[in-house]
């Protein structure tokens, strides 16, 4: 339950005058004496803490066995994973492995490998990843607490994640492109869109910057996600080809703007760079603009021209190319600020908002102007030949927030949320029109100071038809002076902020530093939204599969049988011991091991590791993992139960015999 803040004042007052009562009357001061009371007195005086501070702690505060109302996920950056985090607590309730092996949940040592070659490319083993935006599965426009997606900008690559056990079960790479900023899923999450970020020649292809207009291209793909299957599936997958700018954010239109996306681009200038060269840096040659341009893509009529053949097929994926889609009025530009971190669809899909980095407003489009000017038929051309929308005809109005603004957040009350990382703040902002705030108008409300350099936002269902509001969490890119010092590689600054109903003003709840990687967005979700599993729901399941493994052993059903040089290990894991407990194999022959985790208990989760091998699992209550080695080297290895399960924790181990 969300405190109320003149509630806290009001406990705290009651409190301070039952102590200072207890004081005149003597049992009372007796009882208090024994008993410690008004320490809390005492530590709010010594540590300086003001009432804000004790709202603030109390405000975030869970006791043992009290659960967050939300949940967080949030890109992991280098690390190549995802983190989710509990709200209001700000907990790091668990490392989601995705594109990193990962050992202590035993992924890419002797389990997940398959999810992880996945991502591998042309034949090149890839095992790291810039995790960038994650995407919630939605339903209706709203999250719906199934899937999770996530793109690693590094690579080009996009993975899903089922939230019925928080793990990995594909990773898919973009046979088209090497790199890619955003990610988001459509509002029924039929598909999963990955948009591109630096212009390059289509399917990685060399060609000479001297050709870069030519033969350099943007790219936004259409993942298609097959719910049922848990899958995306790419053979029913298309791209569409963009002129060279270099695409950054995108968003999808929701209610009354579904069908369409919008995605900003910077480098409308084309520049080439080339410093070394004498010739100005990508960031002046890539700022010399006033403006650059958003496109507006109509993704359904796009999906019909997919559906019906009007496409080429590069690297063995579908491209409907840059012509075609104009020749179909599916793609329309029309100017931004210059320099553009942002596009945000607002709840009733009515507004699209865009920040300019180098332009202290946001600028509020609406999509019935877009819609009216399409009608009436642009008359000017970019120069590759897409129509442009005029600004003064789709342009609602602009909001002067303050320096630097990048990203927008909504919350349930009208209002939105943009990055200030200039001014490293966060504007809060009144939307005006028929379904907000008309009222208060398109207007600045107030800001609130973070430390520092914000990027992202996020706002508790911020980017869904329905926000929650409640919290906003800041994703600061620096975290000077907050932190003890660990040395020269700081962690990042996660702030929470109170943005509920009941609040006149802004306030900031918690610092959190991470120190596991770099989260550059997150999304923030009811916590009441997931079904995740408490155990599998039968002995022998697969999680790779989502069901039975036929390979799953039984109790009864342990031993060892050989076919040729091949050795079958078929082994259960209970507390307190393995089943059998040793194995004796030959140098040189190639080992298949399955084991069964049989526990039905919560959190009975077992271990199992074996040196030089590489072998190291994490085997949850009911789960089943098949492993594969080569024998090539002799000895004895000790296998043992790598999680502190029981009482004979130490007691569960085995031996591994290979005889030279």
């Amino acid at each position: 339950m969300k405190l109320n803040r003149n509630t806290v004042f009001l406990g705290v007052t009651i409190v301070f005058a039952f102590l200072m009562g207890a004081i005149v009357f003597s049992p009372w001061a007796s009882l208090e004496a024994q008993s410690g009371g008004g320490d809390w007195q005492t530590v709010m005086t010594e540590r300086g803490f003001t009432d804000e501070d004790v709202y603030a702690a109390l405000s975030t505060y869970n006791p043992s066995g009290v659960y967050d109302e939300f949940v967080m996920f949030a890109s992991g950056g280098h690390s190549g994973q995802v983190f989710a985090i509990g709200l209001p607590s700000m907990n790091v309730l668990r490392t989601i492995a995705v594109f990193t092996p990962e050992p202590w949940q035993g992924y890419g040592f002797g389990a997940g490998e398959e999810v992880l070659d996945g991502g591998n490319m042309d034949g090149q083993e890839v095992r790291w990843g810039d995790t960038h935006h994650p995407a919630l599965s939605e339903t209706g426009g709203q999250y719906d607490g199934q899937y999770l997606f996530i793109n690693d900008k590094a690579n080009g690559r996009v993975a899903v994640i089922d939230l019925r056990d928080f793990e990995t079960k594909q990773i898919i790479n973009n046979p088209l492109y090497v790199n890619d900023h955003a990610l988001f899923a459509t509002p029924s999450t039929d598909y999963v869109i990955q948009g591109g970020q630096y212009a390059q020649p289509i399917g990685g292809d060399y060609a000479p910057m001297a050709d870069y207009a030519e033969s350099f291209v943007g790219i936004v793909t259409m993942w298609k996600f097959d719910r049922e299957a848990g899958r995306i599936d790419a053979d029913n997958s298309f791209a569409l080809e963009l002129p060279p700018y270099w695409q950054d954010l995108c968003d999808a239109g929701k209610q009354v703007s579904e069908g369409w996306i919008f995605c900003n681009t910077f480098n409308t200038e084309l520049a080439l760079g080339g410093i070394e060269s004498g010739n100005p840096p990508f960031e002046a040659g890539a700022s010399r603009n006033t403006t650059d341009y958003m496109h507006i893509i109509n993704y359904r009529a796009a999906e019909e021209l997919f559906l019906a053949g009007e496409y080429e097929v590069v690297n063995g994926m579908a491209v409907i190319t840059l012509e075609t889609l104009v020749e179909n009025n599916v793609i329309f530009n029309t100017p931004e600020p210059r320099s553009p971190h942002g596009v945000d669809v607002a709840p009733y899909g009515d507004f699209i908002v865009v920040s300019g980095k180098l332009d202290p407003h946001t600028s509020i489009y609406s999509f019935d102007k877009m819609m009216a000017a399409i009608e009436a038929g642009p008359t000017e051309l970019d120069p590759f030949g897409i129509p442009i929308l005029a600004f003064e005809d789709v342009i609602e109005a602009q909001v002067e927030v303050g320096l630097g603004p990048l990203h927008t957040q909504f919350d349930d009350q009208g209002y939105a949320y943009t990055s200030l990382f200039l001014d490293s703040a966060v504007a809060r902002w009144s939307l005006g029109g028929d379904n907000y705030r008309p009222q208060d108008g398109w207007s600045l409300i107030e800001t609130i100071p973070v430390q520092y350099n914000v990027g992202h936002i996020a706002v508790a269902e911020g980017d869904t038809v329905s926000p929650a509001g409640n919290y906003l969490v800041s994703l600061n890119k620096w975290s000077v002076d907050r932190f003890l010092n660990t040395g020269p590689l700081l962690p990042q600054n996660l702030q929470l902020i109170d943005i509920g109903a009941d609040r006149d003003n802004m306030q900031m709840l918690y610092d959190m530093p991470l120190g596991m990687g770099e989260p550059h967005y997150a999304q923030i979700m009811r916590a009441d939204r997931l079904n995740t599993w408490e155990v599998y729901p039968e002995v022998g399941w697969d999680p790779a599969t989502q069901s039975v493994d036929e390979r799953a052993v039984a109790p009864g059903e342990e031993g060892i049988t050989r076919d040729g040089n091949t050795v079958y290990v078929n082994q259960t894991a209970i507390r307190s011991h393995f089943t059998p407990e040793i194995v004796n194999i030959n140098e040189g022959e190639h080992v298949v091991w399955t084991i069964t985790n049989i526990e039905r208990a919560k959190d009975a989760t077992h271990g199992f590791a074996i040196p030089y091998y590489g072998i190291n699992l994490s085997i949850e209550p009911g789960e089943s993992i098949t492993f594969e080695f080569d024998a090539d080297k002799g000895g004895v290895f000790t296998w043992y139960c790598t999680e502190f399960c029981s009482a004979l924790h130490l007691e569960m181990m085995g031996y591994l015999l290979v005889q030279p």
